[in-house]
């Protein structure tokens, strides 16, 4: 039996792409040296596509594939693809909800952690040698019996709710609209809810409704003492703002996964103690990018045999 042609927009991971190899007959678009030039060729062969939250879909691209009926993307996030425009062209997006949850909500509560505990200060207070000579470091903020705000309280921010519960923090939210079901305090004002937290989490979608909804204002409300973390996108938040307050104190501390200009993270955190970096981990574990690998794939095979 001939293989259903898919067209794969960027790298994605080997699995993924030894899984779409199995069941389709894949084109590397990425790979192409004259892209533009390919799909004018070749473009109408294709009934489906395959991208990624890095990669995207822009409109631009939607209008080079006349006959894609459904693309099919890896993550979880809406804010690189162009939804509206593609369905409004009759493509189905597909992504991959769900199977991320757990891992990413782990991440926020590690970057709380180990933001409070100064965990990485600490281990290059070990590693340079300065406890071996008699220094003491400073001591660090427990999160029990705190108050804790979530930015948002979709699929992931309810794990991290539950999460939270366990360590004994007060859960508290804030969304654009208030959830009926959700058993946490509920703040309309976000600086209001910022300035009774001991900490804030965003994880709410990126995009244009989203921009910088952490503002400077915000931020301040937070204060000397409250930590931020940010595992949502760095354009919810006024990053300027947010590195000149880490810098003078004006907000205690920050543990950020995600930055506007990904993967250049500003060089003026580099230096600072009360800062804990990653490169964008949230769903980066073994176990959770087989999932959505999978899911991918399922998504897929799911269109193709009309569920």
């Amino acid at each position: 039996m001939t293989k259903q042609p898919v067209l794969v927009l960027g790298p994605l991971m080997p699995y993924l792409l030894e899984e779409l190899e199995k069941r389709y007959a894949v084109e590397k678009l990425y790979e192409e040296k004259d892209a533009l030039g390919f799909l004018h060729q070749h473009a109408g062969r294709f009934r489906a596509a395959v991208t990624s939250t890095f990669t995207g879909l822009k409109a631009d691209m939607v209008d080079l594939l006349p006959a894609v009926e459904i693309v099919s993307s890896f993550g979880v996030g809406t804010d690189s693809l162009d939804v509206a425009y593609a369905s409004k062209k009759g493509i189905k997006v597909a992504n991959t909800p769900d199977v991320l949850n757990e891992d990413t909500a782990n991440m926020a509560i590690s970057l709380l952690l180990a933001t409070t505990r100064d965990i990485v200060a600490n281990d290059r207070f070990v590693r340079e040698g300065r406890w071996a000579k008699g220094e003491t470091p400073p001591l660090a903020q427990g999160i029990e019996g705190k108050k804790v705000g979530l930015v948002g309280l979709g699929r992931i921010g309810s794990v991290i709710a539950e999460k939270l519960l366990t360590f004994g923090c007060q859960v508290t939210y804030h969304t654009r609209n208030k959830k009926p079901d959700a058993p946490y305090a509920y703040y309309t004002d976000l600086i209001a809810m910022a300035g009774d937290c001991a900490a804030l989490i965003a994880i709410l979608p990126g995009g244009d409704a989203t921009q910088g909804i952490i503002s400077r204002e915000v931020l301040q409300a937070l204060g000397p003492k409250g930590t931020f973390i940010n595992i949502a996108r760095g354009t919810v938040v006024d990053e300027v703002a947010l590195v000149e307050l880490l810098q003078t104190g004006e907000l205690g501390r920050a543990g950020l996964d995600v930055f506007v200009d990904e993967p250049n993270a500003p060089e003026a955190l580099f230096a600072l103690d009360n800062v804990v970096l990653q490169p964008h981990m949230g769903s980066a574990t073994v176990e959770t990018r087989k999932a959505m690998a999978d899911r991918v794939v399922s998504n897929l095979e799911d269109y193709f045999a009309a569920k």
